[in-house]
């Protein structure tokens, strides 16, 4: 089973599903947010955080994986970023019963045409020589040349963890290497006989993202007919993260919609 933690004792049910080299907690914020009148489940996808290792990289399983952690009696809204958002996307469809709505945060379900951003990523933790490794600092330091930016090298230093006298990376990182085209794919094959979402959808990406744009609309609409689009300002890729207040709104505004209204913030 998935690791996952829980905040909040009452109230509507909400779960995140993380996006490429994060872990649950990376929602803590937001969690923590609403905890005060909704139950919040924070999962740790397959082959990320303290969820185990998997043979293949399938977002298809993986929506299945989460999708055990769902009652069919309380069913959740679901909020899913970037890779986190394709499982969500699958897990709606494949599973609607279990999921009374949806919120899809800066992905589309379409193929990307390259992951070479994120093949960069990979091979430079990789190439950390952590055998030799003192501190957390020299480890930021070594990593510059392949992640510049603080804010992404940052983040993704949270998966380095102690394990005994040295260090880990927490994620699978051969596998997400070896695989990562099924991480930039949309697997519609497997949802060729499969309907649309009935359900409310919110679709927020971020003003300066390319990972949300018109010409995926119409597969996004096509798969979520009841989907409102919403773009956050001064916001990239990470929108929950570097705009955090303005998310929080968001979300709160379309979780206490009525879930038979097409409802979700201008």
């Amino acid at each position: 089973m998935l690791h996952h933690t829980t905040m909040g004792e009452s109230g509507p049910r909400v779960l995140f599903c993380h996006g490429l080299f994060g872990q649950g907690k990376n929602w803590t914020t937001i969690a923590k947010a609403l905890a005060g009148t909704h139950r919040v489940t924070l999962v740790d996808m397959p082959n990320h955080g303290r969820s185990p290792w998997t043979e293949h990289l399938d977002l298809v399983q993986a929506a299945d994986q989460v999708a055990e952690l769902i009652d069919a009696e309380d069913p959740v809204a679901l909020v899913g970023h970037s890779m986190g958002g394709k499982i969500a996307m699958l897990l709606a469809l494949r599973h609607p019963e279990l999921v009374e709505r949806l919120v899809v945060v800066d992905i589309a379900p379409v193929d990307y045409p390259s992951g070479s951003e994120f093949a960069g990523y990979i091979a430079g933790m990789q190439a950390l020589d952590l055998a030799s490794l003192s501190t957390r600092a020299q480890a930021d330091k070594a990593l510059v040349p392949s992640v510049p930016h603080p804010t992404v090298r940052s983040f993704l230093m949270q998966n380095l963890r102690r394990d005994g006298e040295g260090w880990r990376w927490q994620p699978n990182l051969r596998l997400l290497g070896d695989e990562l085209h099924q991480v930039t794919g949309w697997p519609a094959d497997e949802l060729r006989d499969v309907a649309p979402y009935p359900g409310p959808t919110l679709w927020i990406g971020g003003a300066r993202s390319a990972y949300v744009t018109d010409a995926y609309a119409p597969a996004m609409e096509a798969l979520f007919p009841r989907v409102r689009r919403t773009t956050v300002k001064q916001a990239g890729h990470w929108v929950h993260s570097e705009q955090p207040e303005i998310f929080i709104e968001i979300l709160r505004r379309f979780l206490d919609a009525p879930a038979t209204v097409r409802s979700a913030p201008a």
